[in-house]
């Protein structure tokens, strides 16, 4: 396997290369189907690692996947985890070991939240008072509150929610592996991209080896470190990096899998972080109309952003607004909402797409404790587009095609 360049920061540098899962000539026919689902798969999964797999429907991904913890038995070929072949192992206890979280989530309706994460560690023998330490550890990492969840049902969360509590339940015996079977699949796009989010920030965490299913190759592109275009039968198409996939497609049925809007899906991978933040006026809840104008005519910006006393952003204010504010209206009565706001872990795409619909063009970049730390504007973003250009046609043509701008590409 090639050692492509990641695309993510993953492991530690103990870990660095170490391969934690291999299929090796994995196959699996079905009684009275002439054709195999999945035929002479042959795989690495490198320790620490997000790897997508991602096909067209029926290509065999999910059957792959569900043949890694022996939910369907392979016909033949060998599963090593870790070094050990866990082919012919007891699969209940291969199961435990690895962590399964399904799009339906699967919860257990008539049992309580910290129940249904309890599951494996009650399987396993732990102790009540491990075992509840475990449950509320894990709320936490999913900034779900224990002491307001752990006695709640599956039915009165939302189903962003019961999906934090799949994923928390998954993790709850501390599994190395974890299985996800397109698992932001049954939730509205803006909860999804939120999910995302949270989950890319607790991978940095946690660094587990993941496999993670999806349709959706923007999905892919997002959350993998390495991502598997699978044709029919699960023979694989391109084993990559999202950046070399997207410069350098394998061949035409990658290239049309990828689709067109290759600049855009770019963007899923440079995270908020990676850029310069830009300054914006901002003052503290309280303030004057007059400090306020003060601050606008010595800025070039329209407006200014007014922080709480924890410098959580709450919203903006213009002069129009001040204007309101004089005809006896408090200035706490006036301005828009702060919204486009992102967390550092946050990708260009999503931060493009929050700001499409922010009134001055930017997105608010808060830390974990939702305090104010910058902004990101469009033409952070143009610049970011042509700056990736620029260096992947170098990389494709050679050093000296680096210092030409490439805007007419067509993507």
């Amino acid at each position: 396997m090639t050692d492509p360049q990641q695309g993510h920061e993953t492991g530690s540098a103990s870990d660095a290369g170490k391969i934690e899962i291999r299929l090796e000539n994995l196959a699996k026919r079905f009684p009275g189907v002439s054709e195999p689902a999945v035929d002479d798969l042959t795989m690495e999964i490198p320790k620490g690692e997000i790897v997508i797999l991602v096909g067209p429907s029926g290509c065999g991904k999910t059957t792959t996947m569900k043949m890694i913890n022996r939910i369907i038995e392979p016909t033949s070929g060998r599963i090593v985890l870790d070094g050990e072949d866990v082919t012919k192992v007891n699969p209940d206890q291969l199961r435990r070991r690895i962590g399964y979280v399904i799009q339906q989530i699967g919860l257990f309706p008539h049992q309580t939240i910290a129940d249904n994460i309890a599951t494996v560690p009650r399987l396993l023998g732990w102790s009540k008072e491990r075992t509840s330490e475990r449950v509320d550890e894990l709320l936490e990492m999913v900034s779900m509150d224990p002491g307001r969840y752990r006695k709640r049902y599956p039915k009165e969360l939302s189903g962003g929610q019961r999906q934090r509590v799949g994923v928390a339940r998954a993790m709850s015996a501390d599994p190395d592996v974890m299985l996800m079977d397109e698992p932001f699949g049954a939730i509205d796009p803006i909860t999804r991209d939120r999910l995302q989010n949270e989950f890319l920030r607790l991978q940095e965490q946690i660094k587990k080896t993941i496999i993670f299913v999806t349709h959706d190759i923007d999905e892919a592109i997002k959350m993998g470190d390495r991502i598997a275009i699978l044709r029919e039968q699960s023979h694989i198409a391109q084993f990559d990096t999202p950046e070399r996939i997207l410069v350098n497609p394998a061949d035409d049925f990658v290239a049309d899998f990828i689709g067109r809007g290759a600049s855009l899906k770019r963007l899923s991978l440079s995270r908020v972080r990676d850029v310069e933040l830009h300054d914006w006026p901002t003052t503290q809840e309280g303030a004057s109309p007059e400090e306020i104008r003060r601050l606008l005519d010595g800025s070039d910006k329209s407006a200014v952003l007014v922080l709480d006393e924890q410098r959580r952003p709450l919203r903006w204010v213009n002069a129009e607004h001040l204007s309101r504010s004089g005809n006896g209206r408090g200035l706490d009565d006036v301005g828009l909402p702060a919204e486009a706001v992102v967390q550092p872990n946050a990708t260009l795409s999503d931060t493009l797409n929050e700001m499409i619909t922010a009134r001055y063009s930017t997105a608010i970049v808060v830390d974990s404790s939702n305090a104010y730390q910058g902004i990101v504007d469009i033409d952070t973003i143009n610049e970011t587009v042509r700056s990736m250009r620029r260096a992947e046609r170098g990389r494709l043509r050679g050093d000296d095609a680096a210092d030409t701008d490439f805007d007419d590409e067509d993507d």
